[in-house]
């Protein structure tokens, strides 16, 4: 099963070849004139030029052999050579109604599945998750839906910051502030306390104070590199200490990620690899790749064509300090050996992207394995300010507290709306979660994951324009008219050729796959936002012109309410692709 455009590109296709030329030059799209034609092909002017014929005449000839197909109503040709075609109303229906039959909607699963590893999520252990973590989780989880949707493996890794010097600074910090833990006693021979002795808001409050510390005090700075010393050989106390800094830390973000939604199977960071790093350091060396320069060992991984200056990436400092590109190729070579993945995806600030094409090109060098690796950077969550968002009074909003704001603004919503005003207290309130997490996620993602956007929660959190909330909403309402429908004792039935208000809504269903491709093909998930609500749209204009369940014939009645079925299953589908939960009513 296929999309209008592509069963179209494979007809006209044929055509072109009958008439002497490539196939590749009959790609149909949409129309960008609908009052002209439905779908449109420009592959005439493309192979006028490689014939060296007139483009009109070409278009001609291929028209010439459309007009013989018994489901195109209309082929033109126009302008230098422009192909327009319409389709019969009983093609349209027919193709709807093998649409709806299929388990996949007309969305066809991938040809050859692959093991994707998706890298997304990002938080550092004992610090608080905040509002710079929503792009990462929820595009990330995102492409996670998209890709197991279309039948690759994946395997997501929330890859935490769990090493190195800010472990050391907050180690040595509690130990000059309690001394008399057994973590610093080089004698103690007994068990490690079960419980932790401190709460994530105590490393929240600690690390800052910390590493003020420690930049202002080269001694104070010379103890915070011997406990980072101590932790990376795995000396019992401050690893024990270290580990309680991990329990609290992703206690805290597993309720953070189960609140949003999203889950991951691998809870990893750069302590997995540490391991790997000394025999990997051996390996590029004995290969020629990593050489020492001015102290540091690094990989150069400049090319001849560079058109910018490209840094060599630095394995360990003139110290013996491992760096982030380091613990980042080495988890490439965990990877590899452990999944043997076709793609690893790296859901993370675009800032970031000179780091990455250092680290993937180090691995491509070294011979990591044969997986496409990808920066899939994102922009900033920004405040009307136009700088990146904070609370009013200056600080960074914790992500816990961004999402029960929507959680209230989104129950204010409904308030103003009448909605599930008669409903349980406990019911309207799992509503209003629903709406505030649609409304958070449908904001980031309907923005190209690079652009920064402004985060504007009164906005996002309406029923009306494009929204999350409004597409809930959209959904509710047909899964409204399906009740009220079955009440009276009607049913969906057979779908009907077309008549006008209704035959912008069949186009519109039928072309659901080719958002969806859009969408896995450019890693961008605001393909789908995009669609989702142009199928709204187009249903909202249908449902104003008709009176469904009065209807008085009743295999239109049937054949109208087939198409609210399908709508809805669409709809719920590609926000379930987004992360969107859809209330069984408001």
């Amino acid at each position: 099963m296929h999309s209008f455009t592509t069963w179209l590109s494979k007809r006209v296709a044929t055509a072109f070849v009958f008439a002497g030329l490539d196939a590749r030059f009959g790609q149909v799209t949409p129309s960008n004139r609908p009052d002209l034609a439905q779908f449109q092909c420009n592959g005439a002017l493309a192979a006028a030029k490689q014939a060296r014929s007139n483009p009109r005449q070409l278009a001609e000839t291929v028209a010439s052999e459309l007009r013989t197909d018994p489901a195109l109503a209309k082929v033109d040709v126009a302008g230098p050579g422009f192909l327009n075609l319409t389709l019969t109303d009983r093609a349209i229906a027919d193709h709807i109604a093998d649409l709806a039959k299929y388990p996949r909607l007309g969305v066809p699963a991938t040809a050859k599945p692959a093991t994707v590893i998706l890298d997304y999520g990002g938080p550092n252990v004992a610090k608080p998750m905040h509002v710079g973590h929503v792009r990462a989780t929820v595009i990330g989880d995102s492409l996670r839906r998209l890709f197991t949707f279309a039948g690759d493996r994946t395997v997501a890794d929330v890859h935490m910051g769990d090493w190195g010097l800010p472990m050391g600074m907050l180690i040595s910090e509690l130990e000059m502030r309690h001394p008399d833990w057994p973590y610093f006693d080089a004698d103690h021979s007994g068990p490690y306390p079960n419980a932790s002795p401190v709460t994530l808001d105590d490393l929240e409050r600690l690390y800052p104070e910390a590493v003020a510390a420690c930049r202002s005090d080269p001694d104070r700075m010379q103890k915070a590199r011997a406990a980072t010393f101590a932790l990376q050989n795995d000396e019992p106390g401050v690893t024990a200490l270290w580990r309680h800094f991990m329990d609290v830390s992703i206690a805290s973000m597993r309720a953070n990620f189960d609140a949003l939604g999203v889950q991951f199977d691998l809870y990893k960071g750069e302590a997995d690899v540490h391991h790997l790093i000394a025999p990997m350091v051996e390996e590029l060396t004995a290969k020629g790749l990593a050489e020492v320069d001015d102290g540091a060992t690094i990989v150069r991984v400049a090319r001849s064509d560079d058109k910018t200056e490209m840094p060599p990436l630095i394995l360990l400092k003139s110290d013996g300090a491992v760096m982030y590109g380091t613990t980042d190729l080495a988890t490439i070579k965990d990877r590899v050996a452990e999944y043997d993945p076709d793609f690893m995806l790296y859901v993370v600030d675009q800032r970031q992207h000179l780091h990455f094409a250092q680290v993937f090109r180090a691995a491509e060098l070294a011979g990591y394995g044969h997986a496409d690796l990808e920066h899939l950077g994102f922009g900033t969550v920004n405040g009307p300010d136009g700088k990146p968002f904070k609370t009013r009074e200056g600080g960074v909003l914790r992500l816990s507290a961004l999402i029960d704001e929507a959680r209230d603004k989104a129950l204010e919503r409904m308030v103003e709306a009448n909605l599930a005003a008669d409903m349980p207290e406990a019911e309207r309130a799992e509503i209003a979660r629903m709406v505030g997490l649609a409304a958070i996620k449908f904001a980031d993602l309907s923005n190209h994951r690079r652009s920064d956007y402004v985060f504007d929660l009164d906005r996002f959190t309406r029923f009306e324009g494009k929204t999350g909330p409004y597409l809930q909403y959209a959904a509710v309402r047909v899964k409204s008219l399906l009740r009220r429908a079955a009440d009276q004792g009607d049913a969906p039935g057979s779908v009907l050729p077309p008549g006008d208000v209704e035959r912008d809504l069949l186009l519109t269903l039928g072309q659901m796959s080719d958002a969806v491709a859009r969408a896995y093909d450019k890693r961008a998930p605001n393909e789908l936002c995009d669609f989702a609500f142009a199928l709204a749209q187009a249903f909202s204009r249908f449902y104003a012109a008709t009176h469904i369940l009065s209807e008085p014939d009743k295999a239109r009645r049937a054949a109208w309410l087939a198409l609210a079925q399908l709508t809805l299953a669409q709809l719920t589908l590609l926000l379930d692709l987004l992360g969107i939960e859809v209330p069984e009513r408001m």
